[in-house]
């Protein structure tokens, strides 16, 4: 296949989503199986689980040349580990704890994968920062996708889900001010992350040609929703540490989404802007990137 050639069914959105739909299904129950298959420490458990789904999506990618079909993978597989994890804790019944856990977990899963959803265009449109790797990185694009576009996306997940394993499965389980502060932390994460999209949202159906968003969170921070999705992880590290301090070392997971969202995400989101949008260069300049922020004067 050329970069370009693809299933017919592809330009059509419901067949589409039926498509991606069908690869999660598989996706989570073929991860859902490796959770338990080999008799590993529950963080090597989930670690395992993790990438046989990200191996179903990478194989669904090929048939129709596109990388794109791993986005939902971000928020999809993390309930699925919280659920996994939570049947690991001793004890009848949900405690405080691990309620409040899944109660953020869920709300931004679904929040998040409903975004992706009403956004969606089909299978005939790529992001185009898969289509940027696979013109700038010199390998086959089918390596492009597996290393770049799944795997080192897949390792971020683990690693900000390593939280999980301490906030639901150890601890006494109590519910103590950290944990109400993760569980503050955690419901801000979902809204502002709603709120933003809804903006941006709103903003794209009447923008003029050319237009760059500041209004609202975006008058803030030019990305509100980068903000929003560290904060989710940083709640759940907050959980894990209530439980266990001890293991206060899965703060390599929000460490690793800022770096990501640092390092990676945002000045590839910034270079295209300043390309595509006049004015947008003034905008960075005087406006925070990521931490909400009064707007520096011109």
């Amino acid at each position: 296949m050329s970069d370009l050639d693809r299933p017919q069914f592809t330009n059509d959105r419901a067949a589409s989503l039926a498509y991606v739909t069908a690869v999660y299904v598989v996706a989570v129950g073929v991860g859902w199986w490796a959770f338990g298959a080999f008799e590993l420490t529950p963080p090597w458990a989930m670690t395992v689980g993790m990438y046989a789904s990200m191996l179903v999506c990478f194989l669904a990618t090929l048939p129709v040349n596109n990388g794109s079909v791993f986005d939902p993978y971000w928020s999809v597989l993390p309930p699925v580990a919280a659920v996994y994890l939570v049947g690991l804790a001793e004890g009848d019944g949900l405690t405080a704890r691990q309620g409040a856990v899944l109660f953020v977990v869920f709300a931004w899963a679904i929040r998040l994968t409903a975004n992706w959803w009403r956004s969606f265009p089909g299978l005939h449109h790529e992001d185009f920062r898969y289509v940027d790797l696979y013109e700038k990185v010199p390998l086959p694009r089918w390596a492009v996708q597996l290393l770049l576009v799944d795997v080192f996306p897949t390792l971020q997940v683990v690693l900000g889900s390593l939280s999980l394993y301490p906030a639901l499965v150890l601890g006494d389980g109590g519910f103590g001010a950290l944990d109400a502060v993760a569980l503050v932390v955690g419901i801000a994460a979902t809204v502002i992350e709603l709120v933003a999209d809804e903006q941006m949202r709103s903003f794209v159906r009447t923008r003029a040609p050319g237009a760059h968003m500041e209004r609202g969170l975006w008058r803030y921070s030019r990305h509100p929703n980068y903000f929003g999705e560290i904060l989710f992880w940083v709640s759940l590290w907050l959980f894990g540490l209530a439980a266990a301090p001890e293991i206060w070392w899965t703060a390599i997971g929000p460490v690793a989404m800022i770096t990501m969202f640092v390092f990676a995400s945002i000045p590839m989101m910034d270079e295209r802007s300043r390309a595509r949008r006049p004015g947008y260069a003034d905008y960075e300049a005087r406006t925070s990137s990521l931490i909400p922020w009064p707007p520096r004067r011109s």
